[in-house]
């Protein structure tokens, strides 16, 4: 199989960013990796140097979920929100509040799987309350650092289909 290629950012509207990345895994297991904690604790760490000491994840629609992750230097970073909807392998829709809100408030994060040849490809959209807190989203490092996440994601997935999962 060849190479994940990198995500990719548009900006279809003022207050909604779009994200869209392939895996070279099928979209039932992809799906799996991203929704249920005892799959998340295996990749789901953030950058090098940080933890994730908190993975809490009821993954049933109104079930809520709750990231705690520990950086270098005491510096911690933490997120929650509540499942919204919920289709098996297909789609999952959540809310999503940062702890140091630096989103404006709650975004609406909507992940759509679909599956071609084996590979699939994760679409997600997030709307902001403001076209200002999507553009600080976007100068964050968000994506960088979920591509970072991604790639470990990547390795997590082809461990998982080389076990046979």
């Amino acid at each position: 199989m060849s190479a994940a290629k990198p995500l990719s950012i548009a900006t279809p509207g003022d207050c909604e960013i779009v994200i869209t990345r392939e895996f070279n895994a099928p979209r039932e297991l992809v799906f799996d990796a991203m929704g249920e904690a005892r799959l998340l604790k295996r990749w789901f760490n953030g950058p090098p140097g940080w933890t994730l000491s908190v993975c809490d994840v009821d993954f049933r629609v109104g079930g809520k979920y709750r990231f705690v992750w520990n950086g270098p230097d005491g510096v911690e970073m933490g997120m929650g929100g509540v499942h919204k909807e919920i289709v098996r392998p297909e789609r999952v829709v959540r809310t999503e509040i940062f702890d140091q809100d630096w989103t404006g408030g709650e975004t609406i994060g909507t992940a759509v799987f679909t599956e071609r040849d084996g590979r699939t490809t994760l679409t997600t959209t997030v709307v902001y309350s403001s076209r200002e807190a999507r553009d600080a989203a976007l100068q964050s490092g968000m994506a960088e650092g979920m591509e970072m996440g991604y790639q470990t994601l990547d390795a997590f997935l082809a461990d998982q289909i080389a076990a046979g999962a």
